[in-house]
Parts: C-alpha cells; sequence; structure tokens
C-alpha cells in the first residue's frame, strides 16, 4: 500500500510513522528545511523532533512526487492553506484514492469543512471523502502513549483501510459514519480550548475548568447538531475526547494561547512567537458566523471572540458568563 500525507506539521509527520509499518509513506513538506532534514537525517527536527522516521517514509517538496500511484491521500494542511495546497494537488491525486482529511478547522470566507472544500475542489466520490480525528496530540502518539482516535469516512470500505492501516498496539482506531459531527466537533473544540486556557491564565481551578468544559461541550453539541451531525457523535472521541484534551493539555497550541491571554499577554505578540498553528485564532470567528446562520446560542464562543478581535479583558469575560441568567441544564445541551 502506498499512502501520501500532505502537510508535514507535527501530525501529518506522527502519521507518516504510524503508517509506516504497513505501508510505503511519501510525506509532502512545504518547508524545504523540513524536507532537507528528513533526507539526511530522517527526522522532523522542525516540527518533531526526537522521533525519528521510519525508512519506509520519503519526503518531498514536490506534490506530483508525493502523490504518484497513492491509494490513500491523507490532508494534514492548516485550515487557512487547506484549499490553495488541494487545488495544486488535485491535478496529481489518482483517480478513486479516499481523501482523508485530519485537519481541525473551517475556512473563514466560505465556513466549509475541510471535506467540503475536498469535494468543491476535486469532484470526488463523497463515499471516499472522510475524516482522521479525535484526542491525538501528535507528540504523545509518536511516543507511543495508549490512545484511541476515530475515522469517519461514508463507505465502510475505505473506513476499514484507514482502521487497518493506523491500528497498532498503542492505538486504537474506531469506525462512525457520522463525517460532519466528527469533522464539526474537531473544529469547534479549538474554540473552547482557548476559554479553557484563558480560565488558566486567570488561576481558576478544576472546578472553573470542569464547569467551563461541560458547558463547552454543550455548546459544540448545539452547533453541530444543527450542522447535521448526529448528537452521540459529540460524546464520543470527536467530541468530548478531544474537547477534554485540548482543554486541559499544556501541548494544545489553542489552550496556551488562552493562558498567555488570561496572563495579560497580546494575541499579536502570543501568536508571532508559535511556529505552528493554532487554529482556534482563527475559527472562531468562523464557529461564530456559524452560529448566527444556524440562530444558535453559543455564550462560551462568543466570550472567546470578544477577546480575541475586540480587545476585551478575559476576567472581564468570564464576570459577563457567570451573570448569564439563570436557566435549566436540559440534558447538557442547554
Amino acid at each position: 500500500m502506498r499512502v501520501a500525507i500532505v502537510g508535514a506539521g507535527s501530525w501529518g509527520t506522527a502519521l507518516a510513522r504510524l503508517a509506516a509499518s504497513r505501508a510505503e509513506v511519501r510525506l509532502w513538506a512545504r518547508e524545504p528545511e523540513v524536507v532537507e532534514a528528513v533526507r539526511r537525517g530522517g527526522e522532523n527536527t522542525l516540527y518533531l523532533p526526537g522521533y525519528p522516521l521510519p525508512a519506509e517514509v520519503t519526503c518531498t517538496g514536490d506534490l506530483a512526487e508525493a502523490l504518484v500511484a497513492a491509494d490513500l491521500v491523507v490532508m494534514a494542511v492548516p485550515s487557512h492553506g487547506f484549499r490553495e495546497v488541494l487545488r495544486c494537488a488535485t491535478p496529481f491525486l489518482p483517480a478513486g484514492a479516499p481523501v482523508i482529511s485530519v485537519t481541525k478547522g473551517i475556512e473563514q470566507d466560505t465556513l466549509k469543512r475541510m471535506t467540503e472544500i475536498v469535494l468543491e475542489e476535486t469532484g470526488g466520490d463523497p463515499r471516499g471523502v472522510g475524516v482522521l480525528t479525535g484526542p491525538n496530540l501528535a507528540r504523545e502518539i509518536a511516543a507511543g502513549q495508549p490512545a484511541a482516535t476515530v475515522v469517519a469516512v461514508p463507505d465502510p470500505e475505505p473506513a476499514l483501510a484507514v482502521q487497518r492501516l493506523f491500528m497498532g498496539p498503542t492505538l486504537r482506531v474506531y469506525t462512525n459514519p457520522d463525517v460532519v459531527g466528527c469533522e464539526a466537533a474537531g473544529a469547534l473544540k479549538n474554540v473552547m480550548a482557548i476559554a479553557a486556557g484563558m480560565a488558566g491564565g486567570l488561576g481558576y481551578g478544576d472546578n472553573s475548568t470542569a464547569a467551563l468544559i461541560t458547558r463547552a461541550l454543550a455548546e459544540l453539541t448545539r452547533l453541530g447538531v444543527a450542522m447535521g451531525g448526529r448528537p452521540l457523535t459529540f460524546a464520543g472521541l470527536a467530541g468530548m475526547g478531544d474537547l477534554v484534551a485540548t482543554c486541559i493539555s499544556p501541548q494544545s497550541r489553542n489552550r496556551r494561547v488562552g493562558v498567555a491571554l488570561g496572563n495579560g499577554r497580546r494575541l499579536d505578540e502570543v501568536v508571532a512567537e508559535m511556529r505552528m498553528v493554532a487554529e482556534g485564532v482563527k475559527t472562531t470567528a468562523a464557529v461564530l458566523a456559524l452560529a448566527a446562520r444556524h440562530g444558535i446560542d453559543m455564550p462560551i464562543a462568543a466570550t472567546v471572540g470578544r477577546v480575541l478581535y475586540e480587545g476585551c479583558s478575559p476576567a472581564d469575560m468570564v464576570a459577563a458568563l457567570m451573570g448569564r441568567e439563570a436557566k435549566a441544564e436540559l440534558h447538557g445541551i442547554a
């Protein structure tokens, strides 16, 4: 089996390591220094240092070379560059090869999910376009710590192929036919992780974090269901699982942004220091636009938006959230 992974960030590189035990892997990198590092030393020293790549992984900066004769294509490009890279890759996509997105974001201008962009740009068979998502911090996966993920594809055959490819002693891979729900959950949770980080930066403890995560799950479930996802998906790995990991882990880029904001730092300074993308910074605006489109109340997301884009103080926003009108919980999604 030949697998093309388009995008050599930390997650794309970690997936290349996993797939190499069962397939020949070609990893496409935008940065020449990544290609050179992998070719010379067998390691992505820029994005995943300390984790050598097996000999079955080759790295290239040429999309045509990466995609030739691929049986499976994995898109691991950040959301803001996803369409551009996919458009360049489309002429070289092998006919019939499933395309799996591992990108957790929403396109700013169109408010489209990544699988919608794949279908729009390639005109491919929707049955073979899906998403891999879950509580998957790249360094922990690369280190072989026990973890789980979920792959959602409408056609069970490519879903099972992806499951066989990535499942091993340290990673359980589940299947789920709900592409919309799994993909929406992965994108929406990044916004909530910034909120959790702000709470941590302000010095709040576990009660605050638990309450925020629980109410954040209610918000992303409301919007995800309105977008067409299934409610139970948000109680699984793509929803609750990913939300918990992203909200509590110091490895989470979105949480780190929130912590810095809670500490009183400016957003532009924080983002300028980060090599890798914190998807939630850009996704928040798209999430709020989607909430408005569907008529969904998302007070936590709205609070994050005011801090990110309007310069509001995290402390003032916490006071605004806590002062909202009293209401019933209504099974956790009110």
